[in-house]
């Protein structure tokens, strides 16, 4: 009996500790209802409506027992809910932006409105418009937004949101991953209703000018971008109108190369910085400013005037910033903290944190796979731990008070490069050495001229004095740039990072954040998964061979990095590639390193043992049976018509249906691994395909 009862109390042990914490596990709601979306994501294939059903079946159950349950089963149940709260948002989420996507090929006449102007990675001017019309599309099939580069120069057009063009433009449908586990550009163009993407080069023509209640904001933030550059010259003006209102359509790609380069891209982003930069110099203007009144000073608490006028500018801000991720989360957080003012409270606490995450996460589930939200998350958590942690050793010192600031302005660049770095490493694959030196550089000139500049000359521009702090803003921002490129510039400013496997980002943060919010000897558990993250990142191998998705563009690893079968074509595969190689090597570098030879259009490869080859370009069929014949991996940028029996063929049809193709060798197995495995609502249409078996010596192993 007695043995009966330490297994029982055994069982609870786990509920008993945490009823024993109850007063600090709301965070954990959030990161439980992350838990719930990133489930629902990584599944292949779409949730049908009874896994919905059982959802909301736990999610009302968990609710019921939380608020009316014993209270030892109570965290639990809320447990449970928030998971279920999760996997529910994601699918009501992703059926209400469903819209069409172009499941063809299409060239002519596009009519639309302009919404959004910014440039791409290659600097050309691009238009996202609505309301589209595709000659001889019917609207069920028509995408509800289209994007499109500009690849000449149109010096007529002055694109301002709101305005109605036609243009004759080459659409597709966004493309997937340009390799297994790669970022799937098409799922966030689903999220963001953006239904094909193309270019044209053809003249872009006016129908119609914005019409009186068209787009207000996004013809406002174009009104103000076009001012402020009108007063401030070159890059310098783009940087501060970009930073000011978040339209970056005059900011060239050298620039922001730089920029990248130097860890100083958050600047340039409407982050949460910037807002904060701008709310807390408005606090600071009405409270101290009404507070030289002494006829106002005495009657009205002034902290309370300020937190309402600030939390309007707050929200003007967002709106006019476009409101990403970063932006969204860092307003409800100053909504939370300028509530407590009002409400006499203290709010900059992780509560308000899970507040903010909890409210995004519900509204807008795929912001989880955002790389905005994962770094703002993570560096306004690591700050308030870690100025927490600090605060009471800092006083205790005694630091001198002038000293304070310097001090204050290290500890968070510091604290905020070191929460943001796993981060940053993983999506863009790249550490910068030296970007704490860029941000200690940068960083006060933002906040103390910049952003204070900027509510300046909005205040002064009815005046007709707006130029005065809009000059101060000019050499703010060429200071800012300087440092950029002159950072950029360095030897080993940049540091290649490999890319991680899936599980290594959740790993790791599910262990960060088990060790800040835990306490007591529990708390050492959360080392587990970090390590397991580290060691499985550590351990990442890539593939031998990589196929892109015509099959005109193949990349080998080689002893030099990896090599690619062409110079020129798949510049976009082959840069990410490349990155998720920890390789620095541009295109042309890496088609100049050993591992293919033969003439351009014919490219023979060794894989591990195989002899292969690449057929691109005209006449590349008639090379087929030749190359079936001597190798025993063929892949052909076309659609073969009659392959040779036994051929070991991988051609365009099959990379339709199969999408890009990994390849590994590794201890005499070959692998074989497809992009399109997956059928969810923003998958492409599934397509049958049969991939080559492939054998070395005795071992054959079947395409997966």
């Amino acid at each position: 009996m007695a043995s009966v009862g330490l297994i029982w109390r055994g069982i609870l042990w786990p509920l008993v500790a945490l009823q024993s914490v109850r007063g600090t596990l709301f965070p954990w709601i959030a990161i439980l209802i992350g838990c719930g979306i990133g489930g629902w994501f990584a599944v292949l294939d779409e949730p049908g409506p009874g896994s919905y059903a059982l959802a909301a079946i736990i999610l009302v159950a968990g609710a019921a027992l939380a608020w009316r349950g014993p209270d030892l089963g109570r965290p639990l149940a809320l447990a449970l809910a928030a998971v279920a709260a999760g996997w529910l948002a994601a699918g009501l989420r992703a059926q209400l932006v469903d819209a069409p996507m172009l499941d063809f090929r299409y060239y002519g006449p596009v009519e639309g409105r302009i919404v959004l102007v910014d440039r791409s990675q290659s600097d050309a001017l691009r238009l996202t418009l609505d309301r589209v019309v595709l000659r001889e599309v019917a609207p069920d099939r028509t995408p509800e937004r289209v994007r499109i580069s500009l690849q000449d120069d149109q010096p007529w057009l002055d694109p301002v949101p709101g305005q109605i063009v036609v243009l004759t433009a080459s659409l597709a449908a966004p493309e997937g991953p340009v390799e297994p586990g790669g970022f799937d550009f098409r799922r966030m163009a689903y999220f963001d209703r953006l239904g094909a993407v193309g270019y044209t080069r053809k003249p872009v023509l006016l129908l119609e000018e914005p019409t009186g209640g068209a787009l207000p904001i996004d013809r406002l933030r174009s009104y103000l971008t076009k001012g402020m550059l009108a007063q401030m010259d070159g890059q310098a003006g783009a940087f501060a109108a970009g930073a000011m209102t978040g339209d970056r359509s005059a900011i060239t790609e050298d620039t922001v190369a730089a920029l990248r380069d130097s860890s100083l891209a958050h600047l340039l982003a409407i982050s949460g910085m910037n807002m904060a930069f701008l709310t807390g110099f408005v606090f600071a203007l009405f409270r101290y400013g009404l507070a030289l009144i002494p006829f106002v000073a005495l009657r009205i608490d002034t902290r309370k005037v300020a937190a309402v006028v600030s939390l309007g500018v707050a929200l003007f801000y967002l709106l006019l910033s476009g409101a990403n991720v970063a932006t969204e989360r860092a307003f409800i957080m100053i909504a939370v903290f300028l509530g407590a003012v009002l409400l006499d409270r203290r709010a900059l606490t992780l509560r308000s944190v899970a507040v903010a995450a909890v409210v995004l996460l519900l509204a807008k589930p795929e912001s989880l796979l955002n790389p905005g939200f994962q770094m703002s998350f993570a560096a306004t958590i690591a700050l308030i731990v870690g100025f927490a942690a600090l605060d009471g050793s800092i006083y205790r010192q005694r630091i001198p008070r002038w000293l304070m600031p310097v001090f204050t302005l290290v500890l968070s660049s510091v604290i905020g490069g070191f929460a943001t770095a796993p981060y940053a490493a993983a999506h863009f694959n790249r550490f910068t050495d030296y970007g704490l030196l860029a941000n200690l550089l940068t960083v006060p000139v933002m906040g103390a001229v910049i952003m204070p500049a900027g509510a300046v000359a909005a205040l002064l521009a009815p005046l007709g004095l707006a130029w005065l702090p809009l000059w101060f803003m000019e050499q703010g921002a060429r200071w800012i740039l300087f440092v950029a490129h002159w950072i950029a510039g360095l030897d080993g400013a940049v540091t290649a990072i490999p890319a991680p496997g899936p599980w290594v980002l959740p790993l790791f943060t599910l262990g960060a954040l088990w060790l800040i919010l835990w306490r007591g000897r529990v708390q050492v558990a959360g080392a587990v998964p970090l390590m397991a993250a580290l060691l499985l990142w550590i351990m990442a191998e890539r593939p031998t061979l990589l196929v892109s998705g015509d099959g005109r563009l193949v990349g080998l690893t080689g002893p030099e990095g990896r090599a690619l079968s062409a110079a020129k074509g798949g510049g976009f595969a082959a840069e990410n590639w490349l990155q998720n190689d920890g390789d620095l090597a541009d295109q042309v570098s890496a088609a100049d390193r050993p591992g293919f030879t033969g003439p351009k259009g014919e490219r023979w490869f060794d894989l591990g043992g195989l002899r292969g080859v690449v057929l691109t370009g005209k006449g590349a069929e008639t090379k087929l049976a030749a190359a079936c014949a001597g190798a025993a991996l063929v892949i052909l940028g076309a659609e073969a018509k009659g392959p040779p029996d036994g051929c070991g063929l991988i051609d365009a049809r099959t990379l339709t249906a199969t999408g890009p193709l990994a390849i590994w060798i590794k201890g005499g197995e070959v692998r074989i691994e497809r992009t399109k495995q997956a059928a969810r609502l923003w998958s492409p249409p599934a397509r049958k395909a049969v991939l080559p078996e492939l054998s070395i010596g005795p071992v054959t192993l079947a395409a997966q």
